[in-house]
């Protein structure tokens, strides 16, 4: 059975937060410049690592 990334997982999960806080940003100051800049990425949810 293969090992768990915690590395990974913990950093998709960081850049997902990164990511929302910087639209929450945006939002907050009425522009979506960050839109063209940072691509969609897929959730971090698809890595689950059991404890």
């Amino acid at each position: 059975m293969a090992k768990p990334n915690y590395a990974f997982a913990k950093r998709q999960r960081d850049l997902a937060k990164k990511q929302k806080k910087e639209e929450k940003k945006q939002r907050k100051t009425g522009t979506a410049d960050t839109q063209s800049e940072t691509p969609p990425s897929a959730p971090p949810d698809e890595v689950k690592a059991d404890a």
